[in-house]
C-alpha cells in the first residue's frame, strides 16, 4: 500500500487547516488595524504570514499539493520582494524535492511492472532517490547495456492523491488569490485537474519525450534524454547531468543566466514548430544547464526533462498569436481587436474600445519591442500590480477578456516561462526567437494558409 493513500487523513487535515489559518490571520489583521497600525503594513505582514503557512504545507506533501506548489512557484517573481525573498528557498525545494517513497514500495512497483527479475535489467540501482516530484521519484541506475539511466517510479495511488488535493485546494482558491497579484488561481487548479490522467500515463510521456529526443538529437542548443524503457508506472530514460536551473537562478554567473534564458525562450517557441508539441511544465526543476555547447566547454546547452504534460499542436503555435503580436507592435488597434474577437478572446456579448485593448496589451509585449530585453522581478511585479489594482483600467479590461480553451495551456506556459526568465534576471533576444519560430509574427509569412492546410 502506498504512503500517499495511507496518509490521506493527515494530508486532508493539513490542507483543511490552510483556510482556518487564513481566517485566523485575517482576524489578527483586523485587530492590528483597530489599534492604529497602517493598512499597508498590516496587509504586507498578513500576506507574508499566509505565504509562510501555504509554502510550508505544500512543501511537506506530494500529490496535487506539490503540483500546485510547483506551478505557483514560477510566479514567485510577481510577489512583493518582502514576501518572496524569505520563501525563495522554500519554493526552490518545491521544484526539486519531496519526501521520498519507502524503498520497499519502490521495489514493489518495479517487481509488479518490470517482473520478478527486475534487478537483472540493471547493473546497479541506487535505492536512494536522486529527485522526487508530485507523482513520482527518480532513481539513478545503470542499465544492463551499460548506459546510465534515470528510473522514474510513480507513487502508487498518485492519481487519487492528485485529485483529492486539487479538489480541496479549489474549494478555497479565492483565499489563495491574493498571494500572487494579478493571477486567478482557480483556473490554474482546474487545468491541473483536467490533465491528471494524461500526466499519470507514462506511455504518453514516453511518446512525447521520444519525439523531442529524436528531433533535438545533435542539436547545438537543446539536449533531451532518450527513452530506454517504459511500462505502467515506470519510465527509464538516459541519465542527464548538469546544473539545475534553480542553482543557476541562485548562484549562476550573468553569462550563464543570460544563456539559460535565451535557450529557454528558444525551446518554448521552437519546440512546437519542430515537434508539434509544447512542453507544458516549465518550472526550473525540469531544466539543466550543460557545458559543451557550440562554443566549446565554456558554452552551454539546455537540458530538458519531464514530458508528462504537453500540449499537442500539430501545426505549431497558432498563427493568430504571432499575427496579433505583430499588429500590436505596429499599433494596429482595430486589426488586433478584430482578431481577438475572431479567436474568442472577446465574447460576442462584450464590446470593448480597441485603443483601450491596445493600451492594455502594449506593456505586456514590451520584451518583443527591443533587440534584447532584461527580464527582472521588478518588471514582473509591475505587470502583476497593474492588472491587480482594482482601480486601474487594466484590471477592468482584464476581467472582460476571455481565454478560449485552445489557448489556456499556451497562456500558462508562456506566463510560467516569463516567470522563470524573471527569476534568472536574464537578458534575452526574444524578438529574434519570435521571428525564427512564431508563425505569423513576420509580415507576409504564410501563417494562416499553412495552418489551414495542416488542419
Amino acid at each position: 500500500m502506498s504512503d500517499l493513500p495511507r496518509k490521506a487523513v493527515t494530508r486532508t487535515a493539513k490542507l483543511a487547516a490552510l483556510p482556518l489559518g487564513f481566517a485566523g490571520r485575517a482576524t489578527w489583521g483586523l485587530g492590528k488595524r483597530i489599534v492604529g497600525e497602517s493598512a499597508e503594513l498590516v496587509g504586507r505582514e498578513l500576506q507574508q504570514r499566509t505565504a509562510d503557512q501555504l509554502f510550508k504545507v505544500l512543501g511537506e506533501l506530494k500529490g496535487g499539493a506539490m503540483k500546485f506548489g510547483q506551478a505557483l512557484s514560477v510566479f514567485e517573481s510577481a510577489l512583493p520582494e518582502e514576501v518572496a525573498g524569505p520563501y525563495r528557498a522554500a519554493l526552490t525545494k518545491l521544484q526539486e524535492a519531496a519526501p521520498p517513497m519507502p524503498t520497499r514500495t519502490v521495489h514493489g512497483v518495479l517487481k509488479e511492472r518490470l517482473g520478478e527479475d527486475w534487478q537483472e535489467l540493471f547493473r546497479t540501482f541506487d535505492d536512494k532517490p536522486a529527485a522526487a516530484a508530485s507523482i513520482g521519484q527518480v532513481h539513478r541506475a545503470v542499465w544492463h547495456d551499460g548506459r546510465e539511466v534515470a528510473v522514474k517510479v510513480q507513487y502508487p495511488g498518485a492519481g487519487e492523491a492528485l485529485l483529492s488535493d486539487l479538489n480541496q485546494l479549489s474549494r478555497f482558491a479565492r483565499l489563495l488569490g491574493p498571494l500572487v497579484p494579478g493571477m486567478d488561481v482557480k483556473p490554474l487548479i482546474t487545468e491541473l485537474k483536467d490533465r491528471v490522467s494524461e500526466e499519470l500515463d507514462y506511455g504518453l510521456e514516453a511518446q512525447a519525450q521520444r519525439a523531442h529526443a529524436e528531433e533535438f538529437a545533435g542539436d547545438p542548443d537543446v539536449v533531451v534524454p532518450d527513452v530506454v524503457h517504459q511500462s505502467d508506472q515506470v519510465l527509464v530514460t538516459e541519465w542527464m547531468d548538469g546544473t539545475p536551473l534553480s542553482e543557476v537562478i541562485a548562484d549562476g554567473t550573468e553569462a550563464q543566466r543570460d544563456r539559460a534564458g535565451q535557450l529557454l525562450a528558444r525551446f518554448l517557441f521552437s519546440g512546437p514548430a519542430r515537434t508539434g508539441l509544447l512542453h507544458a511544465d516549465p518550472h526550473p526543476g525540469n531544466f539543466r544547464l550543460l557545458p559543451g555547447g557550440p562554443g566549446g566547454e565554456d558554452d552551454w546547452r539546455l537540458g530538458v526533462l519531464d514530458f508528462g504534460t504537453v500540449d499537442r499542436l500539430p501545426g505549431g503555435l497558432p498563427a493568430p498569436i504571432g499575427e496579433a503580436l505583430r499588429m500590436t507592435l505596429d499599433g494596429e488597434a482595430e486589426a488586433v481587436y478584430e482578431m481577438l474577437c475572431a479567436e474568442g478572446f472577446v465574447k460576442e456579448s462584450v464590446e470593448l474600445d480597441p485603443d483601450a485593448v491596445l493600451d492594455y496589451l502594449s506593456p505586456i509585449i514590451e520584451p518583443a519591442r527591443v533587440e534584447a530585453f532584461t527580464f527582472t522581478r521588478g518588471w514582473m511585479r509591475g505587470q502583476a500590480a497593474r492588472i491587480a489594482d482594482v482601480r486601474s483600467p487594466a484590471h477592468q479590461l482584464a476581467k472582460q477578456l476571455n481565454l478560449p480553451p485552445a489557448y489556456l495551456l499556451i497562456h500558462r506556459v508562456t506566463l510560467s516561462t516569463i516567470g522563470v526568465l524573471c527569476q534568472l534576471g536574464a537578458t534575452v533576444r526574444l524578438r529574434e526567437e519570435l521571428e525564427d519560430w512564431l508563425p505569423g509574427f513576420v509580415a507576409g509569412e504564410p501563417g494562416e494558409e499553412e495552418e489551414a492546410a495542416q488542419a
